[in-house]
């Protein structure tokens, strides 16, 4: 009976030892997973550092010739598109090429009106279009929005139910980077053959972009029409 309680001892204890290694080696791996996991969270200021590279990588491999708000000022306000020029708007890091001036005329200070976009949106962090109303699925579909313009300064946003944007990203506000020409492009509609819509490319920081793009920090290239709605 003693030899028999004794073995037992002996194979609880081996169990128990064998019990503690393996809870050892659990709680290894689980720290070991989470420092990894910390390691990978980047700060702010290093998204930043990461959305700024990605904007840069995009500026060369694009053979983009950036300008100075002076020289696109002594260019009266137009952007050569055959050299490939953008300018970079210093106040809000968003660099644009007009790409059309469009017929009509600007919105005037104190105006109120509907503009009509069709756009592409390409994340430049990951390479890839991550939206657009501009292909046969939403053919029928223009993205609306109410713009108005205090004294220079523009404010707009999505008419709900009307625009791709505000469907996709849960909001009607419209990106501070999308009403940047608004200051230098003429929004009309076309009335006679070869009239043609005002149309820009924009590179715009996540400080200037949509909702995403705000909370994950990352930079987008935009192709936009913009046409005044009726």
């Amino acid at each position: 009976m003693q030899l028999c309680w004794v073995s037992v001892s002996l194979q609880l204890k081996l169990i128990f030892e064998q019990m503690n290694k393996i809870f050892i080696s659990l709680l290894t791996f689980i720290v070991v997973c989470l420092f990894a996991s910390c390691n990978k969270v980047q700060t702010y200021a290093e998204q930043k550092k990461t959305e700024l590279a990605a904007i840069n990588k995009y500026l060369a491999d694009s053979s983009v010739n950036v300008i100075t708000e002076e020289t696109f000022k002594a260019q009266n306000y137009q952007t050569n598109v055959a050299r490939n020029e953008f300018v970079l708007l210093s106040g809000n890091g968003v660099y644009m090429q007009i790409v059309r001036n469009g017929v009509g005329e600007k919105i005037k200070a104190g105006e109120t009106a509907g503009i009509l976009c069709r756009f592409w949106e390409r994340n430049l962090l990951n390479d890839s279009i991550q939206l657009s109303n501009d292909v046969l699925y939403y053919s029928s579909l223009v993205d609306k929005m109410t713009v108005h313009n205090t004294s220079g300064t523009f404010t707009a946003s999505f008419i709900s139910g009307e625009s791709v944007m505000a469907s996709a990203y849960g909001s009607t506000v419209v990106p501070t980077g999308w009403l940047v020409p608004l200051s230098y492009i003429n929004i009309g509609r076309p009335i006679s053959e070869g009239d043609e819509i005002a149309r820009v490319r924009l590179i715009v920081p996540h400080s200037s972009g949509q909702a995403y793009a705000q909370q994950n920090v990352y930079p987008c290239l935009y192709d936009i029409t913009y046409q005044r709605g009726r």
